[in-house]
């Protein structure tokens, strides 16, 4: 934790009320993180898709065996960020608001 973010911290004889205000922050925190993965997974997966749809495209075509290579390793760095990108769903389905409601974020567009 940076030294500029308040930390939560609650006092052992601390009571109810301030507990429920210490969860209260936690939880806004994590909504905040979990609409910021959100939001990074749609904007990266949208280019990503055209990118891996052109090497796959490319690959049908004759090239030079150098240039097969190249848009072999292009294809498979770009699935590396797609695998990534997609683990961000744990992230994004671990919002207080998801598990509360019980809906899942993964169907519907990002907030913006």
């Amino acid at each position: 934790m940076s030294e500029s973010e308040p930390q939560l911290e609650i006092d052992s004889r601390a009571g109810e009320p301030e507990l429920r205000r210490v969860i209260a922050e936690y939880e806004a925190r994590l909504a905040q993180v979990a609409e910021l993965a959100g939001r990074v997974r749609h904007d990266v997966n949208n280019p990503l898709t055209g990118m891996i749809g052109q090497t796959q495209l490319l690959l049908r075509e004759p090239l030079s065996d150098a240039a097969r290579r190249r848009v072999q390793i292009i294809e498979q760095l770009a699935g590396r960020i797609r695998d990534t990108v997609a683990r961000l769903r744990t992230v994004e389905g671990s919002s207080p608001e998801t598990a509360r409601d019980g809906e899942s974020k993964e169907d519907s567009p990002p907030r913006r």
